[in-house]
C-alpha cells in the first residue's frame, strides 16, 4: 500500500497542512482556549452578585443574636457579597411577613428569606424563599455558619469543652494517596486530575479539527474538479490512504507540540510546581497516548474523508457528520464524568469499546493505575476497528469521489459498497 504515489500524496498533505494558517493558529489557539475557558469559569465563579439582600428570620429568639454575630463578622459581609437583616418571628408572624415581602421577592428587591424554625435544632432543616429557590451558592455560603450556631446551641446544655465543639463543627478533610503496583504509596494532589482534563479536551478538539479539515479538503478537491487531475496519476485508494496518513501525521505532530510542556516537566527539575498541582505519570502514558491518538486519527479521518467524498458541499456534509461526531462527543462526556469517579462502570466499558477507548482510556490511565495488558487490549481493539472501517470507507470513497450532482440518499450510498471498481 505504501508506494511512491502514496508517499507523494502524504508529502503533499503534510506540506499543505503543516504550513497552513489554520494549523498554526489552532496549534497555538487550542491551549490558549483551554486556559481562557478555565479563566472564564474562575471569573464567573468570582463575579457573583454583590450586596444581595437576604433576610434571616429565626423562630428561636436565642438563636437570632448568635446568627447575627456570626454572619456580620464573616467574610460574606466583609466582601460585600450579602447584606443581611435579622429578626425573630413565630410561624404565624413569619407567614404574614412572607406575604408582605412577596412582591419584593418577585421584583428581586429582596434576594431571599431564610427561615430557621425551632425544629432546626433537631433536624437542621431550614426554609429558603426566593424567586430562584435553588440558590446553591447561597446555601454553600451559609451552611457552615448556620451549622456552627446550631451545633453550639444544641450542645449548650451539655458538658462539652470548646475543643469538643470545634471538633464537632470541623469538616472531614480527605488527603488522597495513590496506590500502584509498580511504585510506592504516595500523596497525590490535583495534578493528575487537571492533566486528565487537558488530555481529554486536547484529544476531543484535535479529532474534530483534523477530521473536519480533511473533509473540507476532500469536498474542495471534488467540487473544483482537481481530484480528477490527481486521479490520473494515483488510484482513489492510494489518494485516500495518502490523505489519511498525511492528516494523521499532522495531528500527531500537533499533539506532540501540545504535550511538550508536560514532557518537559517530567524530564527536568528546573520547573517546580506547587505541591497541590504535582502530577505523577510515566513515559508509558505519553507513549500510549500518542500511539492511541494516531490510531484514532486513522479511523476518524477515514470516516471524515468518506463523508467528504459523498457530498459536494459543506452544507450537505454537515447533515452526515452527526453520527461520526457522536462517536467523539459521547466518549468525551464519559471521560469528563470520570473526573468525579474514575471507577464508574461505564468508563471501564468505554475504555475497551471501539471508538470510545481512544478518548476514555488515556483519561482512565492518567487517573488510576491500569495494567499494561489492558493497554494492549485497548490498542488491539482500536486497530481492529480501523481495519474494519477502512475497507468500507475506501469503497464509498472510490465511488463518491467522482460523483457530482444530486445529494445521494443513504440507501444509495449503501449500494456503493456492492460495486467492485
Amino acid at each position: 500500500m505504501l508506494n511512491k504515489r502514496v508517499l507523494t500524496v502524504i508529502k503533499r498533505e503534510l506540506r499543505e497542512k503543516l504550513i497552513s494558517k489554520a494549523f498554526i493558529v489552532m496549534t497555538l489557539l487550542v491551549p490558549g482556549l483551554l486556559f481562557i475557558m478555565l479563566g472564564v469559569n474562575t471569573l464567573l465563579m468570582s463575579s457573583e452578585q454583590k450586596n444581595l439582600n437576604v433576610d434571616i428570620v429565626s423562630e428561636n429568639e436565642q438563636l437570632t443574636p448568635l446568627i447575627q454575630n456570626e454572619l456580620l463578622t464573616s467574610e460574606l459581609v466583609k466582601d460585600r457579597k450579602y447584606i443581611f437583616s435579622f429578626s425573630t418571628m413565630n410561624k404565624d408572624e413569619f407567614k404574614k411577613f412572607l406575604d408582605s415581602q412577596k412582591q419584593n421577592l418577585i421584583n428581586e428587591k429582596l434576594g431571599g428569606i431564610v427561615y430557621i424554625p425551632s425544629s432546626a435544632m433537631k433536624d437542621k432543616k431550614i426554609d429558603y424563599y426566593s424567586k430562584s429557590s435553588q440558590n446553591m451558592s447561597l446555601f454553600k455560603d451559609l451552611d457552615a455558619h448556620i451549622n456552627k450556631i446550631l451545633i453550639d446551641a444544641y450542645f449548650s446544655n451539655r458538658t462539652l469543652s470548646k475543643e469538643d465543639l470545634s471538633f464537632a463543627r470541623s469538616s472531614v478533610d480527605f488527603t488522597g494517596y495513590k496506590v500502584s503496583k509498580e511504585g510506592d504509596i504516595k500523596e497525590e494532589g490535583y495534578g493528575n486530575l487537571i492533566l486528565a482534563y487537558l488530555l481529554t479536551f486536547l484529544l476531543y478538539f484535535s479529532m474534530i479539527m483534523i477530521g473536519q479539515m480533511t473533509m473540507q479538503s476532500v469536498i474542495e478537491e471534488k467540487s473544483s474538479k482537481i481530484v480528477e487531475v490527481i486521479l490520473s496519476s494515483v488510484s482513489p485508494t492510494e489518494l485516500m490512504t495518502g490523505k489519511i496518513l498525511g492528516a494523521s501525521i499532522t495531528g500527531v505532530i500537533q499533539m506532540a507540540i501540545w504535550l511538550s510542556p508536560i514532557i518537559l516537566l517530567m524530564s527536568t527539575t528546573f520547573f517546580v510546581l506547587p505541591k497541590e498541582f504535582l502530577f505523577s505519570i510515566s513515559s508509558t502514558v505519553i507513549i500510549y497516548t500518542i500511539i492511541n491518538f494516531f490510531i484514532g486519527l486513522l479511523t476518524f479521518i477515514g470516516l471524515f474523508a468518506m463523508l467528504g467524498a459523498i457530498f459536494d458541499n459543506p452544507q450537505d456534509a454537515s447533515s452526515g457528520t452527526l453520527p461520526v461526531m457522536m462517536l467523539i462527543i459521547i466518549p468525551f462526556f464519559i471521560a469528563i464524568s470520570m473526573m468525579d469517579n474514575p471507577n464508574r462502570p461505564i468508563a471501564l466499558i468505554a475504555s475497551y469499546f471501539p471508538f470510545a477507548s481512544i478518548i476514555v482510556m488515556p483519561a482512565r490511565l492518567t487517573l488510576i493505575g491500569v495494567p499494561i495488558w489492558n493497554l494492549f487490549i485497548s490498542t488491539i481493539i482500536n486497530i481492529l476497528t480501523f481495519v474494519a472501517i477502512f475497507p468500507i470507507a475506501g469503497k464509498i470513497y472510490r465511488v463518491g469521489i467522482l460523483r457530482t450532482g444530486k445529494k445521494p440518499k443513504w440507501s444509495e450510498v449503501v449500494k456503493w459498497l456492492k460495486y467492485n471498481y
